[in-house]
């Protein structure tokens, strides 16, 4: 049986993303697979190649062919490298930086006045009230 690795469209029109798979060299492309070892999404900046490493080396070790886009991305992520006996194979994938977080200005007053301090107003005088009750009882 002819073992390769490939890619398997899944998404919207337009707005594809893919599954790394393993598959019989004879099935279709969204067809039955062996086993998914990673996702390609090109749409997003930068892309997103998620591989799981030992998967695909040992997928590769037994015999299976990647395709031309499959082995593009592999060299990316360098178990393409490992495979060959480069042990000096590094990953060249870009990580989106994180968002700073959003920091108010506080020379800005806030828009609303916080609620909770109109009530603990309230709640002071009427217990000064109540207070002053108990003590003309007394």
């Amino acid at each position: 049986m002819a073992v390769k690795i490939r890619l398997k469209r899944m998404g919207k029109i337009r707005a594809p993303y893919y599954r790394i798979v393993v598959a019989d060299s004879r099935t279709k492309r969204d067809g039955r697979v062996i086993e998914e070892i990673g996702i390609y999404h090109p749409t997003q900046e930068p892309s997103v190649i998620e591989v799981k490493s030992e998967r695909a080396q040992y997928w590769l070790s037994v015999g299976a062919q990647p395709t031309e886009q499959v082995a593009a991305l592999l060299k990316l992520t360098g178990d393409w490298g490992i495979f060959k006996g480069d042990k000096n194979a590094v990953s060249t994938v870009k990580i989106k930086e994180p968002k700073a977080a959003f920091v108010a200005d506080e020379k800005k007053k806030p828009v609303l006045k916080p609620k909770a301090e109109k009530p603990a107003a309230k709640v002071e005088t009427e217990e000064v009230a109540a207070e002053a009750t108990e003590e003309d009882k007394a």
